[in-house]
C-alpha cells in the first residue's frame, strides 16, 4: 500500500497545483522585487517591470540566475529578509573560490524538512523505522536535510554523518537501521565493505536507501540493491534552492517527483535559453515559489534531464524529472564529442566492474586524450598479461561504441583508487591546468 506524508498535496489535481503555483509565484516575484536589489536590477536591465508579471505564464519574461550571479552577490546580495529573521545558513560543497551561501528562515527549514519527509515516506518510511543519516552534516545540506525529514516522520534518527565506515556498519547492524541515507558512491563502498566482512543481503537489516548528491546509473543502483538487499531511491536537490528533497523517487523508480507546490521547474536549451516542451532533454531551471530568505527565480541548475507528467502508479500527481544525465557545465567535450561520466560507468558496470573508476582528460600535441582508470574486482585481479589485455579491449570497444571516440583503459588493482565518503571525484581534467 502506497503511503504519503501529505497525501492531499502529493495527490492534488493539476488544476490545484497550478492554482498554488500561480498564487505563490506572483507573491514571490513581488517579494524579490521589493527586497532583492540585485535581481530587481537584472529585471530592469531585461526591460521587465513588476507590472509585466500577471501570472506564472509570464515566467519566461524573467531573467535567469546562475552560479556566477550567486558569487557576484556574495554574501548578502540575494538575501530577501532582515538578517535577524534568518536562523541558519547552508553552503555548497565547492572547494575553490567563494562558496555559495544560502540563508533560511525557520519557515524555510520547516518547508524543506516536509519535502525530505515526503521522500522518506515514499521510500516506505514510517515512525517505526530507524533512519541512519550518513550524509555529511555541517554546511553541506545532505545531513541536515534528511535528519529533519526523519524527525518529521517520527523515525529514530542515527546522525552518523559521513566517514568512519566501521562505526557506520556497527550502528546499521547493532541498531537494526532500516533506511540508509548517503551518497550512492558511499553506499556502494559500505556494501563492498560489508560483503568483505561476510555479511550477505539477508543479514543486513536495511530495507531501503535514499541516495543523492551525485550522479549514478541504473546499473549502479542494481548493484547497490543486490549487495545491501534494499530498494534504492534517488533524491535530488541543490543548496541554492533548499537542499535534498526538491524531488524524490517513489516505488516506481521511474523519475523523481518534483515538489511542485514549492518549486516550479522548466527545461531549457542550455545554449539559447529557450524553454523546451515536456519530454525534451535540456537544462533544468528552478524557481523557489515560497522560500523567504533566499528566493531564487529561474535558477539554472546546469543539470541535464527531461520532465514528464505521465501518470504514475504511485498516485502522486506532481511532475517527474528523470535522473540527471549529467551537467551542462561538468559535461566533458573531448575531441568535439560530449562525454558524460555516467556513460562510462554504464559500460563498466555492464561488464562486471564496480563503480570505482577515474576519468583523466589531457591534451597532447593539441589533441585531447581520454584515459579511464578502472579498478578490477578481487576475483578478476590477475598478473596474466594476456587476460588483462583482453579485458582492456572489451572495455575500450564498449566505450568506443558508447561514446563514439576512443578511450584508453588502464586496469588497476582492487582498492587502489581512493574511496570517497562524500561526492566521488570521478574526473581529472588536466587541460585546465
Amino acid at each position: 500500500m502506497e503511503r504519503y506524508f501529505q497525501e492531499e498535496i502529493e495527490r492534488a489535481p493539476l488544476e490545484k497545483i497550478r492554482e498554488w503555483q500561480n498564487e505563490k509565484f506572483l507573491r514571490q516575484v513581488k517579494h524579490v522585487w521589493d527586497n532583492v536589489g540585485y535581481y530587481r536590477n537584472k529585471m530592469q536591465e531585461a526591460g521587465v517591470s513588476l507590472d509585466d508579471i500577471k501570472s506564472i505564464d509570464d515566467i519566461g519574461k524573467l531573467p535567469f540566475l546562475t552560479k556566477a550571479d550567486l558569487k557576484a552577490a556574495y554574501p548578502y546580495g540575494l538575501l530577501a529578509v532582515p538578517l535577524k529573521d534568518c536562523v541558519r545558513i547552508q553552503s555548497t560543497s565547492g572547494t575553490t573560490g567563494k562558496r555559495v551561501v544560502a540563508f533560511y528562515t525557520q519557515e524555510d527549514i520547516d518547508m524543506w524538512e516536509e519535502c525530505t519527509a515526503r521522500a522518506i515516506v515514499a521510500a516506505g518510511g514510517t515512525n517505526e523505522d530507524v533512519v541512519q543519516v550518513s550524509y555529511g552534516y555541517g554546511l553541506f545540506t545532505g545531513g541536515p536535510g534528511l535528519d529533519g525529514g526523519s524527525h518529521k516522520v517520527g523515525c529514530l534518527t542515527i546522525p552518523t554523518s559521513s566517514g568512519n565506515t566501521e562505526r557506520q556498519i556497527m550502528f546499521i547492524m547493532d541498531l537494526s537501521a532500516t533506511i540508509l541515507c548517503c551518497t550512492p558512491s558511499y553506499a556502494a563502498y559500505l556494501g563492498e565493505t560489508m560483503k568483505e566482512m561476510g555479511y550477505g543481503p539477508d543479514d543486513i537489516p536495511l530495507k531501503a536507501g535514499i541516495f543523492g548528491a551525485e550522479a549514478w546509473s541504473e546499473e549502479m543502483r542494481r548493484d547497490i540493491e543486490k549487495v545491501l538487499g534494499i530498494k534504492a531511491f534517488d533524491i535530488y536537490g541543490l543548496t541554492e534552492i533548499s537542499g535534498p528533497g526538491v524531488s524524490f523517487e517513489c516505488n516506481e523508480q521511474r523519475g523523481m517527483h518534483i515538489n511542485e507546490d514549492h518549486f516550479y521547474a522548466e527545461v531549457i536549451d542550455p545554449d539559447t535559453g529557450e524553454v523546451l516542451p515536456e519530454g525534451a532533454q535540456g537544462e533544468l531551471v528552478f524557481t523557489s515559489l515560497d522560500k523567504k530568505a533566499f528566493p531564487l527565480l529561474r535558477y539554472r541548475t546546469r543539470d541535464i534531464c527531461t520532465l514528464t507528467r505521465e501518470k504514475c502508479s504511485c498516485g502522486r500527481t506532481h511532475i517527474r524529472m528523470t535522473k540527471p544525465r549529467g551537467r551542462s557545465d561538468d559535461m566533458l567535450i573531448v575531441r568535439g564529442v560530449n562525454v558524460f561520466p555516467s556513460q562510462i560507468e554504464t559500460v563498466l558496470l555492464n561488464n562486471g566492474y564496480a563503480a570505482n573508476y577515474q576519468i583523466i582528460v589531457g591534451r597532447v600535441n593539441n589533441t585531447d586524450t581520454l584515459d579511464v582508470h578502472v579498478e578490477m574486482t578481487a576475483d578478476m585481479f590477475t598478473d596474466n598479461v594476456g587476460e588483462i589485455q583482453a579485458r582492456k579491449k572489451v572495455l575500450e570497444d564498449g566505450m568506443r561504441s558508447m561514446l563514439g571516440i576512443k578511450a584508453k583503459v588502464t586496469l588497476v588493482a582492487p582498492k587502489s583508487i581512493t574511496r570517497s565518503e562524500g561526492k566521488a571525484v570521478r574526473v581529472i581534467d588536466n587541460r585546465k591546468i
